[in-house]
């Protein structure tokens, strides 16, 4: 791999590493809080909270593996099972029970939160960058 293709793929990666701690953030300080309390989705937050942590914990382990350490790739495949069943149970379990619980204009109150949100933790990163 030529230089300028290793800095690419590290700039992807460092892209795609916040675009998830942004999202993570969203769901953790607007999406969960409001659902935290009902019984539909009370477990299925819980559950949530852990799945964010043990990501956490995964990525912070990826970041610190050497480039070519046998660990690396288990690691990552960990962690991408890890986040591929969050993102399906999310999808395919909770999604649901929201569009139950809140009304349109109550998801839609919630979107704009978390758009404005998305915002501004995507600013602090660029400052953060500097």
């Amino acid at each position: 791999m030529d230089g300028l293709s290793l800095l690419k793929e590290d700039h992807d990666k460092a892209k795609e590493a916040d675009d998830l701690t942004v999202h993570e953030r969203i769901e953790e300080e607007i999406f969960y809080p409001a659902l935290e309390e009902q019984p539909k989705t009370k477990d299925l937050i819980l559950e949530s909270y852990v799945e964010h942590d043990v990501v956490d914990t995964l990525t912070d382990e990826i970041s610190t593996i050497e480039a070519g350490d046998e660990k690396w790739l288990p690691t990552f495949k960990v962690f991408k099972e890890n986040l591929e069943h969050h993102i399906k149970e999310e999808e395919e379990e909770l999604f649901p029970k929201v569009k139950d619980i809140f009304s349109r204009e109550q998801l839609e109150d919630l979107g704009n939160k978390m758009a404005a949100l998305k915002e501004v933790a995507q600013q602090e990163l660029m400052e953060e960058a500097r």
